[in-house]
């Protein structure tokens, strides 16, 4: 009987090759018991939807045999775990003491805006700040910042970043000329990234900005490798639709084991110009379920306002040039928040390692 089983096995296909499972020796085990069958197939893909297709493949081909149970378990190899490093793990940039990774699920909802105020809001309150524009393939800090046409000074082999604002900033928007377009896969998005860790003169910062791409890709990871980000940010607005994606970005912190600081509410009503009320002409407030689903906060609920958008546009942002607009309040509000946040992480990882310095496990004076 068994014999016949791996004849029948024969005809299923390995996904995407001609030849079988049985002549690739990935038949590990049949067995019949009680008239239940058990077979045991390992691969060498840890694709989930390889496994499933061969699953289907072999019930579809043995389902004449009449068997009470057909037990297929599909062996597969383990995919590293993608995480951010510990404050013990790699750190290329060891001169900053915490990283804050902005994300978004999708584009277009404020991220950019985001840390720039964010940053110059925290470097009010008396911290050293820095943003690196993370974004290659839309690089917008340096025109948030008034910097397009500011090179930064090259000092030996290193780069020194850009002091604007109080705060700060290296981008390929100011290595590039304005307006090219970088057409670069994800190894060479992954190095340049990397590079701008590594190859910037960064200060000795209390916190650096890393502004993400939109999505959940190569950047992310790469950055979470590269350095131990203290906590993460989530962008979004307040329709269904980005919300759908902030989700998949708060996911995304999950899965590298990164601290979620909070969500920012962009476009969070709109702040009429003529009489000074708020309209929620897209909605409002939605990111206060989704904040609370991930145990976490909403930093802050930014509204439509003119302000914003011309601050942006001219290079003069609105929580250094409108420090009196509601916005900027608000801002000020979410960089208070993200600093006890971040302070609350730095007092539990140094709880943590508490115990290894009082077993003398540290190298003593």
């Amino acid at each position: 009987m068994i014999e016949k089983i791996k004849e029948k096995l024969k005809s299923v296909k390995y996904p995407g090759f001609e030849r079988d499972i049985v002549s690739f020796n990935f038949v590990k085990d049949i067995r019949i018991e009680n008239e239940n069958l058990s077979i045991a197939i390992e691969i060498v893909s840890a694709n989930q939807d390889v496994a499933d297709k061969i699953k289907q493949d072999v019930k579809a081909v043995l389902k004449d045999f009449n068997f009470k149970e057909l037990h297929i378990h599909i062996i597969q190899p383990k995919i590293p775990e993608e995480k951010s490093n510990s404050r013990s793990g790699k750190n290329i940039a060891p001169q900053i003491k915490n990283f804050i990774m902005v994300s978004s699920g999708k584009g277009g909802v404020g991220k950019s805006t985001a840390v720039v105020n964010l940053a110059i809001s925290m470097a009010k309150m008396g911290k050293k700040v820095g943003i690196l524009d993370a974004d290659i393939y839309g690089p917008n800090i340096p025109r948030m910042l008034g910097e397009t046409k500011t090179q930064p000074e090259v000092v030996g082999q290193k780069l020194k970043p850009i002091l604007t604002h109080g705060i700060y900033m290296m981008s390929m928007g100011v290595l590039i000329e304005e307006g090219q377009g970088l057409m670069w896969r994800g190894a060479m998005i992954m190095k340049a990234i990397e590079q701008l860790l590594s190859d910037v003169l960064w200060d000795e910062l209390d916190v650096l900005f890393l502004d993400m791409p939109p999505g959940t890709g190569d950047a992310q990871i790469t950055s979470a490798q590269s350095v131990p980000i203290t906590a993460g940010i989530c962008v979004s607005t307040p329709q269904i639709v980005s919300l759908d994606d902030t989700k998949r970005a708060l996911d995304m912190f999950e899965k590298l084991h990164i601290h979620v600081a909070g969500i920012i509410e962009n476009m969070s009503g709109f702040l009429c110009p003529d009489n000074g009320k708020e309209y929620a002409i897209f909605g409002k407030g939605t990111a206060q379920e989704l904040a609370k689903a991930y145990k976490s906060q909403v930093l802050a609920e930014i509204p439509i306002e003119m302000s914003v958008r011309e601050g942006g546009d001219a290079g003069r942002p609105v929580s250094f040039y409108q420090p009196e607009s509601l916005s900027a309040k608000r801002y000020a509000e979410a960089a208070q928040k993200l600093w006890d946040f971040i302070e609350r992480v730095d007092k539990a990882d140094n709880s943590a390692i508490q115990p290894i310095m009082n077993g003398k496990s540290a190298c003593s004076h």
